[in-house]
């Protein structure tokens, strides 16, 4: 009787007190690092690094524990593919970090990481598995099961988006995309000018959304149920609580200029088509491989492989049009609504968007590497997308993929509301925590970053001449060429058929980065067989020539001479550099 008069008092009070005092127990948040663990962020906002370097991270779920699970892109040590961190001492640190998970993987591309129920489920590139979860320890308890195997019904056109983003509702249903195993429903994949299939064959099993039994074992696809389609590639997906939906962001399709460089630009290329925002309802057909979408004129557009000009709309109002379309290529690789308590009250309910970053924008710079907020109202976007965090990559303008520091991934929230964002480059973790005045947060605590959104070369919509990184590289190149490579290669690029080979149509200069550079560096000498002719002299190193000038020069090669490839950074040719210097 005393305890319960004890907590009767207790309830009163705090009921009478209500209005002066919490009585709920206060939240002792750890200091953010000094420089927020390099990330911009709203004012307010801290963020600290919890983990560094665990390998190459996707994406990650924080347990009621404030444990953290992380799924890496393929296993990482003693062919264990799942990193638990623990802060035992809550200061935001990770205190212990073990690697589990010994399971068969049908692919390197691991994605998909959640708790739900006392499970943590996780996928890899062909199955989806659970472990039960360990009340007290932090690592998971028994076996992996196999929830779903993917029995590559579509194998005979490839396997190119086979992620397995998984997501669920409130009533025993997993969902999980498979991606379209192609561009775009081609003859002839990715060939330029090849029309596209119609109907297209391939969204009897791809290019969709399954639904599944979040509880039954050893599924395959036909145990599911088809939930939507045409709904190209989606990594980011989540379940609204709110509103008991489901939500996805889609990656548009790639290359225009190079399948279709009468139609597209090098400029439309970059930043056509969007990153779809859709509600999927059951039954929503996104239009993939027969429309996409065009943020810029706020249109639903017919692919030029079913007819298109970049103008005609065909029936695209029959099918399902997006909330909201980003830029493209920015790769919406995670979906998070928030539900915590921690943050302003303008991101309650709203989505995060984590875009892991641009490719194929060349000749402009990279776009994305941040993550977006969209604030929601009744289910809708509330207002335009914010950049929420910005500097994972690390430097002003990124040309290429592999100059950026981080690439963001997951994102998860922790039971005190704290959000985690993980990033595949090294395997960062960070914690972004709010310790500003919940009322004081308004507009001005956005216009530092409504700023970046507007001037960042890796956020804003790229400038068709001022923006083209290429226009400057390409005419130093130019000159460095004329002055140490023409005398040889010739200025048409074609050689002397007897000494010097030709560099025109080139399978080494349209191949992989580092071995071209590496030539340049060290120079070659020896008998090589090119085209079917043999040639056998020496090619000095250039190893005098700056990181611009090397970068410049095999830019200037691989845009000209019948070679088309992207240009090459003065960063990577550093990188190179100091790899051979330290060997």
């Amino acid at each position: 009787m005393h305890s319960l008069s004890t907590a009767v008092k207790t309830f009163f009070f705090c009921l009478g007190l209500w209005m002066f005092i919490s009585c709920e127990p206060k939240v002792n948040l750890p200091a953010g690092d000094d420089d927020n663990g390099g990330l911009f962020l709203p004012d307010g906002f801290e963020a600290l690094v919890v983990v560094d370097s665990i390998g190459r991270a996707r994406h990650l779920a924080v347990s009621e524990l404030r444990d953290i699970y992380v799924k890496l892109r393929a296993p990482y040590k003693a062919g264990r593919g799942i990193v638990g961190i623990r802060d035992t001492n809550q200061d935001g640190k990770a205190d212990i970090v073990e690697y589990f998970g010994d399971y068969p993987d049908k692919g390197n591309y691991g994605t998909g990481m959640r708790i739900h129920n006392g499970y943590l489920y996780f996928s890899t590139a062909g199955e989806v598995y659970r472990y039960k979860m360990n009340r007290d320890g932090l690592l998971p308890t028994g076996e992996p099961e196999l929830i779903l195997v993917d029995d590559y019904k579509n194998a005979k056109y490839g396997y190119e988006h086979i992620a397995k983003p998984i997501a669920f509702d409130n009533d025993g249903h997993i969902y999980v995309a498979f991606g379209s195993p192609g561009d775009v429903c081609q003859e002839f994949n990715r060939k330029p000018g090849s029309p596209g299939m119609y109907p297209c064959p391939q969204l009897e099993w791809h290019g969709g959304i399954w639904q599944f039994d979040a509880n039954k074992l050893n599924q395959t696809q036909k145990d599911g149920k088809r939930y939507a389609t045409g709904i190209r590639s989606v990594v980011a997906m989540d379940w609204n609580q709110e509103e008991n939906e489901l939500y996805v962001v889609q990656h548009g399709r790639d290359d225009f200029t190079k399948s279709w460089p009468d139609l597209f630009g090098p400029w439309e290329s970059a930043v056509l088509p969007s990153e779809e925002f859709f509600r999927v309802e059951e039954g929503t057909d996104g239009g993939w491989p027969y429309y996409y979408f065009d943020h810029i004129e706020g249109k639903k557009k017919l692919n030029p492989e079913y007819g298109g000009d970049g103008k005609l709309q065909g029936d695209a109002h029959l099918v399902a049009q997006p909330l909201m379309g980003f830029p493209g290529h920015f790769a919406p690789n995670d979906l998070h609504f928030y539900r915590g308590d921690q943050f302003p009250e303008r991101y309650k309910n709203g989505a995060f968007v984590a875009f892991h970053g641009s490719t194929i924008r060349g000749p402009y710079p990279q776009g994305g590497y941040f993550v977006a907020f969209v604030p929601f109202e009744k289910g809708i976007p509330a207002g335009p997308w914010e950049v929420f965090a910005d500097g994972f990559a690390g430097l002003d303008t990124i040309v290429n993929t592999g100059d950026a520091l981080a690439r963001p991934m997951g994102i998860a929230m922790g039971p005190d509301g704290s959000l985690y964002i993980s990033e595949s480059v090294k395997g960062k973790i960070w914690r972004i925590i709010y310790k500003g005045k919940k009322s004081d947060f308004g507009e001005a605590s956005l216009a530092k970053l409504e700023q970046r959104k507007n001037q960042r070369t890796n956020i804003k919509d790229p400038d068709r001449e001022l923006d083209n990184l290429e226009t400057e590289m390409i005419e130093t190149g130019s000159q460095v060429y004329n002055l140490h490579c023409g005398t040889c290669h010739q200025r048409d690029g074609k050689g002397d058929g007897s000494r010097f080979p030709p560099i025109n149509n080139s399978r080494v200069v349209n191949g992989k980065n580092q071995p071209l550079i590496e030539l340049i560096l060290k120079g070659l000498e020896g008998a090589i067989t090119v085209n079917g002719v043999a040639y056998n002299g020496v090619m000095p190193s250039h190893s005098f020539l700056t990181d611009a000038e090397i970068s410049s020069v095999l830019t200037y090669i691989r845009r000209n001479f019948g070679n088309d490839s992207q240009s090459i950074s003065a960063i990577e040719v550093g990188n190179v550099r100091k790899k051979i210097e330290n060997q």
